[in-house]
């Protein structure tokens, strides 16, 4: 069995990611990253998510961005509620934070030789973010094989986002099929102190629609229930 990277935050992307991973016959590392991220309740429910896996090592690699800051998630800058949704880039940007975490692990993959790499990337239902586009997969692949030493030893390094090009429902419904349970997952970009959900950032709306348009019940607690 071949191990595999998962960069995992205990959301829906990232654990329907895991699921695939797992389906495909990967032994799965999990890589979460602790980056100072203001949900860093996904660390906690990460890892309850992950007790529904019967085989799964779990990493969390400190990283502190909050030194760069530029980000609502990294910064005190308020998160963006109820807002239009359209391409453009919203301040919940973290500044390179896919090329980061990409690079963390394909450290780990050289020590691990677990050349195989899951990321939960989603160009459809997403909030327009760069580094979840088929241009930056192929471009950061093309880095590694000739960035790394196991790259310029003949080791190919494949991303793989099976998620890529499905909806939020579809998503959804993947995992479904493969038994995941999502009621441990958390997607909220700004949760109460208390965990509950706010209901009204984009990853809510996002999260809630997805789960709609599925015909599935979304297990989430909002503190506003997302329309």
């Amino acid at each position: 069995m071949s191990r595999a990277i998962i960069l995992f935050s205990g959301g829906i992307d990232s654990t329907t990611t895991f699921a695939i991973a797992v389906q495909q016959g990967f032994e799965p590392v999990a890589l979460s990253i602790d980056y100072g991220q203001r949900h860093r309740l996904e660390l906690e429910k990460g890892r309850e998510v992950l007790l529904q896996f019967p085989v799964h090592t779990q990493i969390v690699f400190p990283v502190d961005l909050t030194g760069i800051g530029g980000s609502a998630l990294t910064a005190d800058i308020p998160v963006p509620k109820s807002r239009e949704m359209d391409q453009s880039i919203p301040v919940t940007y973290v500044p390179a934070r896919n090329l980061i975490f990409l690079s963390i692990a394909a450290a780990f993959a050289e020590v691990h030789q677990a050349f195989d790499i899951f990321y939960g990337a989603n160009v459809l239902d997403y909030s327009g973010y760069p580094d979840c586009r088929p241009e930056f997969i192929e471009a950061f692949e093309k880095t590694l094989r000739v960035g790394t030493k196991a790259g310029i030893d003949g080791s190919c390094f494949r991303i793989h986002a099976p998620l890529l090009k499905m909806t939020k429902a579809e998503i959804v419904l993947a995992g479904i099929r493969l038994g995941v349970d999502y009621s441990h997952t958390h997607s909220c970009y700004d949760p109460f102190p208390d965990g509950i959900a706010c209901g009204k950032c984009d990853s809510c709306v996002i999260r809630r629609k997805g789960f709609s348009e599925a015909g599935a019940t979304d297990p989430a607690t909002y503190r506003v229930y997302p329309s």
